[in-house]
């Protein structure tokens, strides 16, 4: 996910010049920091994924209660059990953030190197992101930015599904895992279990392995951040697309979340909150004229489809 330079005024809809933008003021990256933050993500993931390692193996839930940080304080070699969780995950969310950056470098446009979230979350991680500091020239340079990203991690995310649904348990629903969380199946789960002919009885669901879940998680970011809503990628895309209509569609989209949150999944709900906190509106650019042309047309399509493959209503939910 990208962060922006700056979101726009209520002012008329106008192309700006170099003058409108001050020059930015050059600093050294700060290497420890991202080094720091990306240390302490890997920590972090490989304590969930050494849980999810052992809740796997055994097929019941594993508490991080007292006794399981005892035992890996005492013993951590555990967390290597953890390091196929961690390596996927975070590259993936490598892989998402670089995409951005690369393209932001190929457009000389400044931006930092990727900042990791270590968080102590379902996941370990409250995500990536990287700062975009200067102005975003013209529609195809915002366009790249935006659809890199989110190619990038799906690229890494679909491969780490199909060798993970390789591995994973076929189980009866009413044996249950020790959790009542249940994780939604997006529409590339189903095209990959087709493509790999893995049969799941009535009665019977996946127990994922922790690579698996970690691709789970790749594909709901990558959904999430092609909502085209706002400075999300998909709003970037949508910018680039359709131009000073971005406002129109983007509201009609942050409003579509509302029903869903109410009939299958509350979260919808706090995304609509968070971008209408964030604004719904998009940075104009220098340049509003130059068009994308027929092939980053196709890759916007492109980028639609990854989006309602990684789509899911119920992300979430209690059984």
């Amino acid at each position: 996910m990208s962060q922006p330079v700056e979101s726009q005024s209520s002012e008329p809809f106008v192309a700006l010049s170099l003058e409108d933008y001050p020059l930015p003021v050059i600093r050294r990256p700060k290497y420890w920091l991202h080094g720091l933050l990306f240390v302490g993500t890997v920590f972090t993931t490989l304590v969930v994924g050494s849980a999810l390692a052992l809740a796997f193996h055994s097929q019941n839930s594993v508490d991080p209660s007292l006794d399981f940080f005892l035992t890996m304080f005492f013993h951590p070699s555990i967390l290597l059990a953890g390091v196929p969780f961690s390596f996927t995950l975070l590259g993936i969310l490598l892989a998402h953030e670089m995409g951005h950056y690369v393209a932001c470098k190929i457009y000389r446009i400044d931006a930092t190197l990727p900042y990791f979230i270590p968080a102590p979350t379902l996941i370990g991680t409250l995500g990536a992101f990287i700062r975009i500091k200067g102005p975003i020239t013209h529609r195809r340079a915002l366009f790249d930015i935006g659809v890199a990203g989110p190619i990038a991690g799906f690229v890494f995310a679909v491969p780490a599904l199909v060798m993970s649904l390789m591995f994973s348990k076929v189980v009866p629903i009413s044996a249950g895992t020790g959790s009542s969380i249940v994780f939604g199946d997006p529409l590339i789960f189903r095209v990959v279990e087709k493509l790999i002919r893995m049969k799941i009885p009535d009665g019977y669901d996946v127990y994922l392995h922790p690579v698996g879940f970690a691709a789970w998680v790749g594909i709901f970011a990558t959904a999430l951040n092609l909502l085209p809503i706002g400075q999300l990628d998909g709003g970037h895309i949508l910018y680039s697309v359709f131009g000073k209509r971005h406002l129109l569609l983007s509201r009609l989209f942050m409003i579509t979340l509302i029903p869903l949150g109410l009939k299958y999944w509350t979260g919808w709900l706090f995304w609509a909150g968070i971008m209408l906190v964030l604004g719904t509106r998009h940075p104009r650019l220098l340049d509003e004229e130059i068009r994308l042309g027929p092939g980053r047309q196709w890759v916007a399509f492109v980028s639609l489809l990854i989006f309602v493959l990684c789509f899911t209503l119920s992300p979430i939910s209690i059984r």
